[in-house]
Order: structure tokens, then sequence, then C-alpha cells
């Protein structure tokens, strides 16, 4: 099983060191296993797991929600709930989705009319 020390999990995941013990510490990410020192160590499991924790994080969930999601992932019959929890988000994402599209529609407008002022 390959393992990852901190600093390599914080490099493949984009979070920094911080970051990784605060959702940690917050539950947002499972307690990670530890050597025989008690240094962490981050499995490829815990990997993905963070891989999603980014993508809900870069769409914005908050994370009082990430806490709740993270809570939910201990406890296997909370399924149904998670998936709830997820399709509520990607409902969201729709629409920011949309309001960026409305928004970027009305600045290609505005370019539109600059360059036939230009022009």
């Amino acid at each position: 099983m390959t393992t990852y020390t901190p600093a390599e999990a914080a490099r493949r995941t984009g979070f920094s060191l911080d970051t990784l013990r605060y959702y940690e510490r917050e539950g947002i990410l499972p307690p990670v296993a530890r050597t025989a020192a008690g240094h962490r160590t981050y499995s490829e499991a815990d990997l993905a797991t963070l891989d999603l924790l980014q993508c809900l994080r870069g769409t914005g969930m908050p994370i009082e929600r990430l806490r709740r999601y993270g809570e939910m992932c201990t406890d296997p019959a909370t399924m149904a709930e998670r998936a709830q929890l997820l399709r509520e988000h990607a409902a969201a994402v729709d629409e920011q989705i949309a309001l960026l599209r409305t928004r970027r529609d009305r600045l290609a407008e505005k370019i539109a009319w600059y360059e036939e002022q230009l022009a």
C-alpha cells in the first residue's frame, strides 16, 4: 500500500499542511493513520477524499457543510444523506453556472459595443 507524508499529500492535493491538519482536526477529513513515531501518513483513499474536498471547496461549499459531510462519512448508515447533501450542492453549483453565463453574456455585449465604437 502506497502512503504519503504530509508534505507529499499537500503537494499532490494542493492543500497546505495547515489546511490538512485543520481538516483532520475539524472532522472534515477522517483521522489519518500515523506511523509508529506518530507522524501522519496519508493513503490513496485519503488523497481521493482530499480530491473530493478540494472539488467541494472549489465549488463554494461552506466549511460547515464540509464538516457535516466529513462527519457523515464516518457512518455507513448516512449514505443517502451524503448523496442528498451532494445533490443540493450540485444544484447550487448549477445556479452559479447559470448566473456566470448570464454575466458572461453581458460582458460579451459590452465588449462588442466597444469594438463597434472603435471600428
